[in-house]
């Protein structure tokens, strides 16, 4: 189901202008510090971002990759809503589901030792871990798994399929859960009574 837009009413912030801003607010080498601007609510932008995590703008797929990592590098999640923040303008957006696609992943050493490196669609990596921990979300009608990994500040990442089939066969089972080792940690994602039936 979609995150919808804020509610409110939409204004005239525009993707052209937010990105001249997210430039100018971008420090080279880094992600900008998004955590410490709160500027005030501009209004809703038509930007949604799928659940496969393409970004559209006005229906139209954005697809020059250099502006969707530039609008990805300014996402913030607050109060469950999701936002473009540059210091003086914040923009409410639509995500269907989690903004960024975990398209591949690395893994090195095995059990405890192992650690599980997961790249996004725009090019952005995260070692799962205490900090960016793996969870297992079920769809309530089908009853299909849905993998995510924390990215950043409340930001998930989807698990892509063909991750998440790789993902599988690097479990194990512990204490009546299957789960994955990262970075010291074990993720308990399904009971192992569902696996067995």
């Amino acid at each position: 189901m979609a995150k919808a837009m804020s509610g409110q009413n939409a204004v005239t912030p525009s993707a052209e202008g937010l990105a001249a801003a997210a430039k100018t607010a971008v420090q080279k080498g880094g992600l900008p510090p998004v955590h410490l601007w709160n500027p005030p609510f501009s209004g809703d932008l038509d930007i949604r971002i799928a659940r496969d995590g393409t970004w559209f703008h006005e229906g139209g797929a954005i697809n020059r990759m250099p502006l969707v990592k530039l609008f990805s590098s300014i996402l913030k999640l607050e109060d469950g809503k999701f936002y473009l923040v540059t210091p003086v303008e914040k923009v409410g957006i639509t995500v269907e589901d989690a903004p960024f696609v975990a398209v591949g992943f690395e893994a090195e050493g095995t059990g405890s030792d192992q650690v599980l490196t997961f790249t996004t669609q725009v090019g952005d990596q995260v070692v799962a871990g205490a900090d960016s921990p793996l969870r297992m979300a079920r769809d309530p009608e089908t009853g299909e798994p849905a993998p995510y990994v924390m990215v950043r500040a409340g930001l998930e990442a989807l698990i892509d399929r063909k991750s998440f089939y790789r993902l599988v066969e690097l479990g194990e089972e512990r204490d009546g859960w299957f789960g994955l080792w990262s970075n010291g940690q074990f993720f308990s994602l399904i009971p192992s009574a569902e696996l067995e039936g």
